[in-house]
């Protein structure tokens, strides 16, 4: 979220970086938003003042015996108070004004970050070659995994619908180990803290990190225990209330929606949600930071925007397991902790000695909440192709407005900087693992840094149990 006074204070700077997103120039519609809310803060505070004012002219004119004036004064008193709730409404509307257009409008990218439209624009920051022989081309994930008898789609599909997996045997293990393998590495090698968060969070964790309101369609919302029985009794009260039947309608959806909103939690699209909202609200002393998170979760995404893509296997689900990294830093140590987060997140694929290459994104392809963001992109042989396995963003003090997460600084607060990364996705791991390590035979071979998680195994050759 944007801080209007900085807008102010330079509102060519803001356009000027906002055209790097691709967006017209904001500042003079949300300086008048904010002129309109100081005028309401002000009519608002002048109406309370002209009462105090007038109650203590009441009072000398009573002691001096005035009573006209006094009747005079409280007729003025009564219509001041009579206007003083549309005024407070005036007031708090102005402002929720102001603060749901300035929630909408993406972070202002850094200096450094490329201008592009899209993921054309991206440009190459590094790139890992394996020291094993690479595979120009090979069978995908899914075709390897089936072949085995150990990756079941339709059976997900049969339960769940579709883009849901059924992982057994040495797969599933397989998909355990780089879970564990991942998160022993980020707490003992690189000094994040294990965190085991809930799954399930309220609106304002996930405004929080800025996946609301602009990506709800993107969500999965999960009633919290209210009956449809409640529902029925409250669209009931609604249609008695209505004159009509065009207001009946209208009546019953704010009814619904009202519903939903009250009853419901999310299901975390990432692990971001949940252990950068451990700060909101809060004021940490200066030697706290930097603190340094991590967890393994499950996430779930709708995959909204995504019709028609990757419909075939594991890269694209509405639940997956991902390793996350999260870093809250004072200001001046957020752009060398973003350095530090994409060397622990590359760290991962070193160690299963997985080609990659890394990514900087463009200002028309990263993320809603970021100043700069990393992609690291994994060799797929099935597909010929790099995928997404990693994006490591900086996001400034953008969620840390939203969530209200401070720092003191010289004694005063100010607000912290949050960044957050995959460390990474256990699923598209799995994928690369698979792709990466097939032999001829469809046997995959199991990484060594895997070894210790496997239990010895060092191939899966396809067991159903």
């Amino acid at each position: 979220m944007h801080d209007i006074r900085a807008i102010r204070d330079n509102p060519e700077a803001f356009d000027r970086d906002l055209s790097r997103r691709g967006l017209g120039p904001l500042s003079a519609e949300l300086i008048a938003l904010d002129d309109a809310r100081k005028a309401a803060v002000s009519a608002a505070q002048e109406n309370q003042e002209r009462r105090n004012a007038r109650a203590k002219e009441i009072g000398a004119a009573k002691k001096a015996k005035d009573e006209a004036r006094a009747a005079e004064l409280m007729a003025e008193v009564a219509g001041l108070k009579e206007a003083a709730p549309t005024l407070e409404k005036a007031q708090t509307e102005a402002a929720k004004t102001l603060d749901d257009r300035l929630a909408a409008i993406p972070n202002l990218p850094k200096a450094d970050v490329p201008e592009g439209a899209d993921e054309h624009g991206n440009v190459e920051y590094r790139r890992f070659a394996s020291a094993r022989a690479e595979l120009p081309e090979g069978r995908q994930h899914f075709e390897l995994g089936e072949s085995l008898g150990l990756m079941d789609f339709e059976a997900a599909t049969r339960i769940s619908g579709s883009r849901f997996v059924v992982l057994k045997g040495q797969i599933a293990r397989l998909e355990r180990a780089l879970g564990q393998f991942m998160l022993d590495l980020h707490t003992q090698e690189h000094g994040y803290l294990e965190v085991a968060p809930p799954i399930l969070v309220r609106d304002e964790a996930m405004f929080g990190t800025a996946q609301l309101p602009k990506f709800r369609d993107d969500q999965f919302a999960v009633n919290d225990g209210s009956t449809i029985e409640d529902l029925r009794r409250s669209v009931g009260s609604l249609i008695a209330t209505a004159d009509d039947g065009r207001k009946a309608t209208d009546f019953i959806s704010s009814g619904v929606q009202d519903w939903i909103d009250q009853s419901s939690r999310w299901l975390i699209p990432t692990a971001e949600v949940p252990l950068t909202n451990l700060v909101r609200e809060s004021i940490l002393a200066e030697d706290e930071l930097p603190l340094r998170f991590t967890a393994l979760t499950p996430c779930f995404r709708a995959e909204a925007g995504a019709a028609g893509r990757d419909t075939r296997g594991m890269l694209r689900q509405h639940q997956f397991n991902k390793v996350e990294l999260v870093s809250i830093t004072a200001p001046e140590k957020s752009t060398e902790e973003h350095e530090r987060m994409l060397s622990c997140a590359e760290a991962v694929l070193k160690k299963l000695d997985l080609p990659f290459r890394t990514m900087t994104l463009c200002t028309g392809d990263m993320g809603f909440a970021s100043q700069k963001t990393y992609d690291i992109e994994v060799w797929m042989p099935g597909q010929k192709t790099f995928r997404e396995i990693s994006s490591c963003s900086v996001c400034g003090d953008f969620q840390a407005r939203r969530m209200n997460a401070r720092h003191r600084k010289d004694g005063k607060p100010a607000f912290v900087h949050t960044l957050n990364g995959s460390g990474v996705a256990v699923g598209r791991a799995l994928i690369a693992v698979m792709e990466n390590y097939q032999n001829p035979d469809g046997s995959v071979t199991i990484p060594s840094a895997l070894a210790p998680y496997m239990g010895g195994l060092n191939r899966i050759e396809g067991q159903a149990t």
